[in-house]
């Protein structure tokens, strides 16, 4: 004799309902392509995926850092080449009015020109961005963070850049070395003005210098990116083996559960249209 009772007929029904929630579950997974939407479907991936995402947090934080200080550091650079073409300019200048040919009209404009450089040079080195911050840092470099324990430093300062040129063992600044020239031009002697010559030498060779530890810099910011990239791109990786949906497996089970659901569905249904005597007989 078969026994069909209310509670046979719930359970039942209770079991095709979770088979038709599970298949629902899989469908929305494989039109998300994420299979993990909560901490029960699989504990122990949850946690690994948590972690992830927070570490894949912290890298995007560290890549906003570098990018910030690669765009300081780029601004840098260009204000550097510029003080390196105007110290060029500055020097051809100063050959030009030490030869005897150069008359007074001549040292006047020459003057003239590197007052103009003067200018540029101060405004270069004293430069701000549109958020107020330095183009060279004011007496200490900031170190940016760009990774965990690693700092780096992202410009020079502008004491750095513009000060500290030994001239024939006078410590001089970027704006003493022209202001010298420009006196030297106009009213100095020929000695003067070899020396301000000298001088516009020793300046060109301090920028380039400075340009040279600006790469440097820039390097390191550089390398820091590309290690970034590559530990973003194996997090995801990660995350993906552990989140990401398998649509050959997904849908197979898809298959194989709707599959099993008809057929539940189909004995159900016979059943239920079955009389207490067509049971018994």
């Amino acid at each position: 004799m078969v026994a069909i009772t209310a509670q046979t007929l719930a359970d039942e029904i209770r079991r095709q309902k979770a088979l038709s929630q599970s298949i629902m579950a899989d469908q929305t997974a494989v039109s998300s392509g994420t299979r993990l939407t909560k901490a029960s479907q699989d504990p122990l991936a949850w946690v690994q995926v948590s972690d992830l995402a927070r570490q894949q947090s912290q890298q995007a934080a560290w890549s906003h850092n570098v990018s910030y200080a690669q765009s300081r550091s780029a601004k840098a650079s260009s204000n550097l080449e510029e003080l390196y073409n105007l110290f060029n300019r500055g020097q051809e200048l100063m050959v030009t009015a030490t030869t005897a040919s150069t008359n007074d009209s001549g040292r006047a404009a020459i003057t003239a020109e590197l007052s103009n450089i003067r200018i540029v040079a101060n405004e270069l080195i004293n430069e701000t961005d549109f958020q107020g911050t330095p183009v060279f840092d004011v007496g200490t470099s900031t170190a940016i963070p760009v990774s965990r324990g690693i700092n780096l430093q992202v410009v020079g300062t502008r004491e750095q850049v513009s000060t500290g040129i030994n001239v024939g063992g006078t410590v001089m600044s970027i704006d003493d070395i022209l202001a010298n020239a420009i006196a030297a031009v106009s009213t100095g002697t020929d000695a003067e003005r070899s020396a301000a010559l000298d001088g516009l030498r020793k300046g060109l060779d301090h920028v380039i210098n400075q340009q040279t530890s600006q790469g440097v810099r820039g390097d390191r910011l550089d390398t820091a990116k590309d290690r970034l990239v590559e530990v973003n791109l194996t997090l995801s990786e990660r995350r993906s083996v552990l989140e990401d949906t398998d649509l050959t497996e997904t849908l197979a089970s898809v298959q194989s559960k709707l599959t099993t659901l008809q057929a539940a569905q189909a004995v159900f249904a016979k059943i239920n249209q079955q009389t207490l005597f067509d049971l018994i007989r």
